[in-house]
């Protein structure tokens, strides 16, 4: 009543030297791509960039005037 050992077949994954055209897909109409994304999510891409824009300029604003707070 002990428990007897199965084969398993394993499936292996591979890609071939000579295949040239992994993605083909992936590259194609690139730009026409992201036009299309950016102009269905504007909103969701002006609320995510305005806030990272606006501190990055605000940090080298202060860096700048840090800089310059000596001279005065």
């Amino acid at each position: 009543m002990g428990k007897t050992p199965v084969r398993m077949k394993a499936v292996v994954y591979a890609l071939s030297p000579f295949q040239q055209k992994v993605m083909p897909g992936l590259w194609k109409d690139i730009t026409t791509k992201i036009h299309h994304k950016v102009s269905e999510n504007w909103i969701s891409a002006t609320l995510l960039l305005t806030p990272v824009i606006g501190t990055y300029q605000y940090a080298m604003y202060y860096k700048e005037q840090e800089k310059l707070h000596h001279r005065f």
